[in-house]
């Protein structure tokens, strides 16, 4: 994190994020400022030459549909995302094509489905790694797209194991599915060079363009070719491979569209990337010497990415140290008071996307003034029952008692 923290104070605090009315805001509160979030989005189509096709946003960041409909105005209409109330978001927000990428079974498959025929006109697809998973979408119009392990060890087929992946292309063609490509989710590439993260990166790409061959071999065509998250997109495109491949290449980076203290020590600052999203904290007590605390506990900021979970935007004396709940201490450098009970600070975390999951709505802020709320559409998950199931009747009695 100290390179994460040296990073933000070269940074430094911009006259954009101050908020003029702080003194009427409930803390913690998200912060989304639309005019960074525009220009994040213009960063990444520039990368990939203006061409919006080549983007297919992962939306477990952006998780409002304000923000998905932003990208869908800017012309991008391809999307990834994991859960089925996101894919329902972006279906009703208006995405032309939808990659539902998560290994759905059972009830949640079922759901997909109905989500499917809600909107006929969506191009929706899925993630398999074996043919018990192809079979369960045998006669849906579901396009499906095989997923690769590249070494992050979640899901997908082991690159090691190429006869999987060419007997699972071979079985779904036998079997009548729609074949859309290759998911290659290399998340786990995060060397803090960039010449470092693109070898790595290219090494199982190399790998990867020979399951595309040997499946071309087969007589079986490859469309797309998915790759690239965050840290690994300037890598994917760098790769020569990918260019006039004879398929779609896409990358499917999220977190750029907000970026985060992970994301802006990762890339570097000739991207133009800028924090998009802060959180609102106030500080609460000052327990001892030394130490204040704020009320932006893990309940508000995510700790998934560890200690210190954000950094304190303008304030490089102030070092967060392991949270609570809803409690957040800051350690002050050299012991000094710190910040008065009641200052507002604000925060960017470390990693975005669940922190942006931990709000029901969000404040939209324009030239230090706030313009409205948002509300957060895609957090949580949806009703865990299936809408065509049985009625559920309750065991509550009158009086309230089981």
């Amino acid at each position: 994190m100290s390179t994460q923290k040296s990073m933000i104070r070269e940074y430094g605090w911009h006259p954009s994020y101050t908020v003029s009315s702080v003194d009427h805001v409930m803390t913690p509160a998200l912060v989304v400022y639309p005019e960074i979030i525009a220009s994040n989005i213009e960063r990444t189509l520039a990368l990939l030459g203006g061409d919006a096709d080549r983007w297919r946003v992962h939306i477990k960041t952006a998780k409002l549909g304000y923000t998905l409909r932003m990208l869908i105005e800017r012309g991008i209409r391809n999307f990834k995302c994991a859960t089925t109330l996101e894919l329902l978001v972006a279906c009703e927000c208006g995405a032309a094509d939808v990659l539902l990428a998560y290994p759905v079974i059972g009830a949640n498959a079922r759901r997909l489905r109905e989500i499917a025929e809600q909107f006929p006109d969506v191009r929706i697809s899925v993630l398999v790694e074996n043919e018990e998973q192809a079979r369960q979408w045998r006669g849906s119009r579901l396009g499906v797209f095989i997923d690769i392990n590249p070494g992050m060890n979640r899901t997908g087929i082991d690159e090691g194991h190429g006869a999987e992946v060419f007997n699972l292309a071979k079985a779904m063609g036998a079997s009548g599915l729609e074949f859309r490509g290759l998911h290659y989710y290399d998340g786990q590439h995060r060397e803090p060079e960039e010449q470092e993260r693109a070898k790595a990166a290219h090494h199982g790409y190399h790998r990867l363009m020979e399951f595309v061959v040997e499946i071309n071999r087969m007589g079986i065509r490859v469309p797309e070719v998915i790759t690239a998250g965050t840290p690994t997109l300037p890598s994917s495109l760098s790769y020569e491979g990918f260019q006039n491949a004879g398929f779609v290449h896409r990358v499917s980076p999220g977190t750029v569209v907000y970026s985060d203290a992970s994301s802006i020590a990762q890339l570097s600052p000739k991207y133009g990337y800028r924090p998009a999203v802060l959180v609102l904290t106030r500080v609460v007590s000052h327990p001892r010497v030394g130490i204040v605390t704020c009320d932006a506990g893990h309940k508000a900021v995510s700790a998934d990415s560890g200690v210190p979970t954000c950094v304190v935007l303008g304030r490089s004396e102030l070092t967060p140290l392991s949270p609570s709940e809803e409690h957040l201490p800051l350690e002050v450098e050299g012991g000094a008071v710190g910040p008065r009970v009641g200052e507002a600070l604000f925060l960017l975390p470390r990693h975005i996307c669940p922190t942006v999951n931990n709000f029901d709505d969000a404040l939209l802020v324009r030239n230090g003034e706030i313009v409205g709320t948002e509300k957060v559409s895609a957090r949580g998950r949806e009703m865990p029952l299936l809408r065509s199931s049985h009625k559920v009747v309750s065991t509550i009695d009158g009086d309230g008692r089981g």
